[in-house]
């Protein structure tokens, strides 16, 4: 009987070994797809299984999170955001989502949320004492000035981000710090302006017309009012409380020129 020719093959060896190295690479390679898929679907069955958000749609590539799709609402596109970053193994969330819904002319999109911003609060108790102003332009609503508390600016942001037509919000809110002696001096304003007779009939409104913004002894009026004279009586009247450091004027007067 022959024995079988077991020749040494350097090239085979080479080959075969090269083979096997590799494997663990192509293994490791095949792992971060196998990750993505599962992370993606965690995304949209865990994140975006609401109806509200049927028609966004996630990708994921090595634990970054890339958002698409439309939403009726800004405010959706802000949760559809929110619900991702909390999935396990997301590290980043890209949010290209688009908002449909109705497009408003700026100019009317602005006077509509100028509007339900003013009478936002209203019943709470701090409505004379917000002076949160809007501007729109190209959807984009930005939101300005002071808010007396943390709560009522975050009320008048959620407002803007509800509102059909709003494509983005811009949050520009300052908020008033904490001082008892401001809440003093508030209350102190509130009595010496809206209880002055020829003033009397902004408090009928529940929208409060005259803002009265403090911060740190220092006061700015903001609203509208019906004449100069008005508009001139309420600075006196503020003028007039005790412990307070400075007092702007920026009252508007409603159909005429406007007079510091």
């Amino acid at each position: 009987m022959k024995r079988a020719n077991r020749r040494f093959n350097p090239l085979l060896t080479l080959v075969l070994g090269a083979s096997i190295s590799a494997l663990p690479y192509a293994a490791a390679a095949a792992q971060p797809t196998q990750n993505d898929t599962n992370l993606q679907a965690e995304v949209m069955n865990k994140a975006l299984n609401k109806a509200n958000l049927k028609g966004v749609q996630a990708t994921a590539q090595n634990g970054a999170v890339t958002l698409t799709g439309t939403v009726p609402l800004f405010a959706l596109k802000q949760e559809a955001d929110k619900r991702t970053h909390r999935i396990k193994g997301v590290q980043t969330v890209s949010n290209e989502i688009q908002v449909a819904g109705s497009s408003l002319p700026d100019s009317v999109l602005e006077a509509k949320l100028a509007k339900a911003i003013a009478y936002d609060r209203v019943g709470y108790g701090t409505t004379p004492f917000n002076a949160i102003s809007v501007q729109v332009q190209n959807g984009t609503a930005t939101l300005s000035g002071d808010a007396y508390a943390p709560v009522d600016a975050a009320s008048a942001i959620a407002l803007a981000a509800y509102t059909p037509g709003v494509k983005n919000v811009v949050n520009q809110v300052r908020v008033d710090p904490l001082s008892p002696m401001d809440d003093r001096s508030r209350i102190q304003l509130f009595r010496t302006i809206y209880g002055f007779p020829t003033l009397s009939k902004y408090a009928m409104d529940p929208a409060k017309p005259i803002r009265i913004s403090v911060q740190n002894g220092n006061v700015t009026l903001y609203g509208v009012v019906d004449s100069q004279m008005d508009k001139d009586a309420a600075g006196i009247r503020a003028n007039s409380v005790p412990g307070i450091f400075k007092v702007t004027n920026d009252l508007k007067v409603a159909g005429g020129p406007e007079k510091n």
